[in-house]
Order: C-alpha cells, then structure tokens, then sequence
C-alpha cells in the first residue's frame, strides 16, 4: 500500500527526514511491514499451506486496514507540512506510478504463460482505467489482484488535496463519520456499482488528466481540485464494485487523520470511536455482503485487531524498532504489488499443494517468500528509490521560492488547526 514511507518525511513525500525524525516515526513504517506481510500471507496459505489459514479473522482485510489508517495518518499531515498541492502530486506520482507500471508490463509480458485475470477488460477501458489508478470504482479489474486497493488510495488523495485547498482539512474527525454513516446506508440499498460499462473509465480518465494538469499547473486550482474531489466521491459511491467497502475504507482512512489530529491536540478521539462502530456494523446488513470475512465475528474481530495493532504501533513510537520490520515497511509497497504475480507463478510451476505433504508445502512456501522477499528488495533499490529521488528532486525545483528554504529543502509549512 503506497504510503509515505519514513525516508520521504516530513517534507510530504518530497522531503528526506532527519535521523531523528526517522527514528520518531519508524513506528510507521513497522505497520506497513505488517500489513504487507498480513497480505502475504492471505494469499499464500490458501494455495501453499492451506492447513495454517485462520478463518476467525481475514488476514486481509487485517493488512489492508492497518495500511489504510497509516495512510490516514500521514498522508494530510504530509501534504500540510509541505505546503504546495503541485509538489505533492509530483512526488505521489514519482512514488506510485513507476513501480506500477514495472508489474503491469511484468504481468503482460508473461502473460503467454499465465494469462492476464479475466477481470480485465480486453479493450481500451483498461488501459485508462490503469491510467488513473481508479480501478475499482470504474469497474475495471487490476493486471495484478491487490491494484484494487490503490484507488481507494487515489479517492483519498483527491479529497484531501480539495480539501486542503479550500481550508476544510482540519475537519477530519467529522469527515470519518459521515463516511462511516454513508458505509451503513450504501449497503442498505445498493447491490453493486450504478456505474458500470467502459465509458465511466473514460470520462473519469478525461477529468483526472484535465483536472491533474490544472492541479499541477496551478490554472484554476482550487476549481479543479474540488471536480476531481466530487468524481472521486461520486465513483466512491456509485462506482465501487462493493459500494460499503470503498466507503468504509475511505471512513477508516479519515480516522487515521482524525488521529493524529487528536494526537497534536486538534481534537478528540470521540469520533473515532463513532467511525468504528459504524464501519464494524457497515457489512452486517448490507445487501452486498455475503463473504464470510463480513461475518459479524470475522468482521469486527478484525477491525478490533488493526486497531489494536495501530495503538500498539503508536505505543511504541519513538522507541527503538525491530530493524527487519521497518525494512519490511520500506520496501512494502513492493512487496505489495510484486507478491501476487510471484505467487501465480510458483503455482504454475509447482501446481496444486493443497493436499502434497505438509513437509513439502512448508518448503515451498519458505522459498518463494524469501524470492519475494528477494525480488521487492531489487525491486525497492532500482526501481522505487531512483524514482523517489527524482521525484523530490523535480519537487524541490517546481516549489515556489517561498516554500524553499536557504538551504534549498522544504520549509514545513505549520498545519493549521480545525475551523471553529
């Protein structure tokens, strides 16, 4: 999950951090290790060592949340510190979009051997719908399984930035429970996406391009800004394959911001709670919701153990870390994205384990963790951090003069505090 990582802190992700600053905030990047591994691991052990898969909680849905209220948690506080939405964006993009394109030609280039999921649109309406990252609130399957989870990340990207922009982003508390109100009452009524068909991939695409160029450019800023916030929030509602998902998730990733909202003393932690008790009953009557991860034992047991996982993160924060964790969190968006086709892969190789001998399933499995292990490490060094690096360079030169400081570095810009 593409989250700011403590390396690209506290200049948003633009700005490398201080020693101190990365040791303060390695808390973070600890979070992100274990949700990718949660993530792993839902995918491996149903194929590989089906025997261990816990089915009292979703290994998932665990790895994704506890990605989100990271997400929430930093990514605002990022892009207020740094001051300058055109920066931002240049520096999300050098962030997400190089790696992303590596494994979507990965994908393609063997897909002679493995076929591409059928999920994906054979036409143009998955090419634009990749373009965007939008994938699942146009109706567009990823080329890898675990891209869904990137357009809830865009949705959010393009909320904060109109808000920011109109001075409204101090209202994150508020914000988290009027999604989580909005998760319940989705899934009341809706039975899927309303918008369906290629040409919503489209349209969406033309806005998105449009509206970034206006963004980045700084013509009609604000204007853009709050198009792209109400398609992101008509697609979050409308387009999203599971409707009360995308909203909760988009709800919990606010919760993350209404955290360290409350941590800097901007508010309480009131409706934190609020949001989780909605999120946790979101599913349990909602017409789309028939998984057995939503059932109400499943469900909340896991939001019940991302969040205890996050408050033990934050317990810790400032101390001294597990170095294999955080390095787990550094290389975590490419252990995201790598994982799945790896994992397709092995299994064309080795075929079906579920019933060979534990012994054998145990070996295999510990040999295509480390190769994927192995490959996100590469992965990281020469293809994300290269990247990165250009993306804070061009960041740093497109920053008006103001922002800069006499060093030529990021003046973090004081986060104002909730309008009254």
């Amino acid at each position: 999950m593409p989250v700011a990582s403590v390396a690209e802190r506290p200049g948003g992700t633009l700005g490398a951090a201080p020693r101190g600053e990365a040791h303060r905030l390695a808390w973070l990047d600890a979070l992100r290790g274990i949700g990718a591994l949660a993530v792993v691991a839902e995918h491996l052990l149903p194929w590989f060592l089906p025997s261990l898969r816990p089915y009292w909680f979703s290994l998932g849905v665990y790895g994704i949340m506890v990605f989100f209220l990271v997400s929430g948690y930093i990514i605002p506080t990022s892009l207020e510190r740094h001051g300058d939405v055109r920066a931002f964006w240049i520096g999300r993009a050098f962030r997400l979009y190089p790696l992303y394109l590596a494994v979507i030609a990965l994908v393609l280039a063997v897909s002679w051997w493995v076929p591409v999921r059928s999920d994906v649109p054979r036409d143009g309406s998955a090419v634009v719908g990749h373009a965007t990252m939008l994938l699942d609130v146009v109706g567009v399957g990823g080329v890898a399984d675990t891209m869904w989870t990137l357009s809830y990340e865009m949705v959010f990207y393009l909320l904060v930035t109109a808000l920011f922009l109109l001075r409204a982003h101090g209202r994150s508390g508020l914000l988290s429970m009027l999604f989580a109100a909005a998760a319940v009452l989705v899934g009341l009524v809706a039975s899927g996406a309303a918008f369906t068909g290629g040409l919503t991939a489209y349209v969406s695409c033309a806005v998105f391009a449009a509206g970034l160029a206006c963004v980045v450019t700084g013509r009609m800023r604000t204007a853009a800004a709050c198009v792209l916030a109400l398609m992101a929030l008509a697609l979050l509602l409308l387009g999203s394959r599971v409707p009360w998902l995308g909203t909760a998730v988009v709800a919990v990733m606010f919760a993350g911001t209404a955290v360290r909202r409350w941590e800097r003393g901007d508010g309480g932690l009131w409706p934190v709670a609020v949001t989780a008790a909605l999120v946790a009953v979101a599913p349990l009557w909602a017409v789309e919701g028939g998984w057995w991860w939503v059932r109400a034992d499943v469900w909340i047991t896991t939001l019940v153990l991302a969040g205890l996982t996050f408050a033990g993160g934050m317990a810790l924060r400032g101390r001294r870390l597990p170095r294999a964790l955080t390095w787990l969190g550094l290389v975590s968006y490419s252990l995201y994205l790598v994982h799945h086709p790896l994992l397709k892969y092995v299994a064309e190789l080795t075929g079906d384990l579920r019933r060979a001998p534990l012994a054998q399933q145990a070996a295999v499995s510990a040999v295509t963790v480390a190769g994927v292990l192995a490959v996100s490490a590469l992965s990281y060094r020469y293809v994300e951090r290269p990247m990165q690096e250009l993306g804070r360079r061009l960041g740093l030169r497109s920053a008006p003069a103001p922002a800069r400081s006499a060093g030529g570095g990021p003046v973090p810009v004081p986060p104002p505090g909730p309008r009254p």
